[in-house]
């Protein structure tokens, strides 16, 4: 809906005053703190015109306004300004994306505590299942007897393993070719794109050892399958810290809810599908009851071109969108690029 330039103003210094203060905005403090070039009355009549057009709400009759969600989804949509990260929150970026980290799910738990502690908010993010990515390596490293441990490497520098068994007679030799035959058909390929060429490939070459074979394509499907998700959530008790969630029972229903896995793949799944970069989801948007008092920023990170993962802030409605959009967006862009190169 078009809006006035008038109208705007006023609205974007009831949110960015509610936002630093978290108090219902009236006319006078509008008048007093921000240069809107009217009268409070005019004000006023703004305020009150925004009201019954659903922007703004009245929590009580003597109160200021606060934003509705409507008013903060014209907000980020027409009115919300770049924002940079100041050096501190660079070189904190940089601490994480620029050390060596070997293990990509100890990449992704740093992930979240970093920008649970830049936002100040609830970070979540959601790890690629390994059968997305390419496969970059397979190995069987004998065990005792009749045992074999298989390594799978991906290009993003993901490692599944799993003992497997194999029967005793196979020599050091004969494993070695085996694991040279799945190299040579696997190597730069997803497990989601194994054609049927490939599978006859692996069973013409190994059809010898059908058992140690079933074992490693079921390993592999297991790479694919929706629990093989990591979900990581950091820092999901800054939440008491906001007055909007002084509720001790209000609280601990969020909380409880983030704790659950596939709560969190959903909400980050749902959010922003098939939006560009960095999206927001506001209040009922989110379709979790526990959350309508909360938004949510969420990206996807990639290796190469393939998107594999999506992270998020999690917020109250009342959040700094701008500075959350601007780490997300930062943050999401390191995350892709150290994972494409290798951790």
């Amino acid at each position: 809906m078009w809006m006035d330039e008038r109208k705007e103003k006023v609205l974007q210094a009831i949110i960015e005053d509610y936002v630093s203060t978290a108090e219902p905005v009236g006319s006078r403090t509008l008048a007093r703190k921000y240069r809107l070039g009217v009268s409070p009355a005019t004000i006023r009549n703004e305020m009150a015109d925004l009201e019954v057009q659903g922007y703004l709400e009245q929590p009580h009759t003597s109160a200021g306004r606060i934003p509705a969600d409507k008013g903060y989804r014209y907000y980020v949509d027409t009115l919300m300004e770049d924002h940079e990260a100041t050096p501190d929150e660079q070189n904190r970026i940089a601490q994480v994306f620029d050390r060596r980290l070997t293990e990509v799910d100890h990449l992704l738990r740093e992930t979240a505590r970093l920008l649970a502690e830049t936002t100040h908010y609830s970070a979540l993010v959601v790890g690629p299942r390994v059968g997305r990515t390419a496969i970059k390596g397979v190995r069987l490293v004998p065990l005792e007897e009749g045992r074999a441990l298989l390594v799978l490497v991906t290009e993003g520098g993901f490692v599944e393993d799993q003992v497997v068994d194999m029967p005793v007679e196979v020599t050091m030799m004969e494993l070695q070719r085996i694991s040279g035959v799945l190299n040579e058909v696997l190597r730069g390929r997803t497990v989601i794109s194994l054609s049927r060429d490939a599978l006859a490939a692996l069973h013409h070459e190994l059809d010898r050892y059908r058992s140690l074979l079933s074992q490693t394509l079921d390993f592999l499907d297991q790479s694919e399958a929706p629990e093989g998700d990591r979900v990581f959530v950091g820092g999901a008790s800054r939440m008491l810290a906001q007055p909007e969630f002084r509720n001790v029972e209000k609280v601990k229903r969020l909380m409880d809810l983030l704790e659950e896995e596939q709560v969190v793949h959903d909400i980050l799944g749902a959010a922003g599908r098939g939006e560009p970069r960095v999206a927001i989801t506001i209040g009922e948007e989110i379709h979790y009851r526990e959350m309508t008092d909360c938004s949510l920023v969420t990206a996807t990170y990639r290796v190469g071109e393939e998107t594999i993962g999506r992270i998020g802030v999690l917020g109250p409605k009342r959040m700094e969108y701008a500075k959350v959009v601007s780490l997300v967006d930062n943050v999401t862009q390191r995350l892709s690029e150290k994972l494409s190169r290798g951790t």
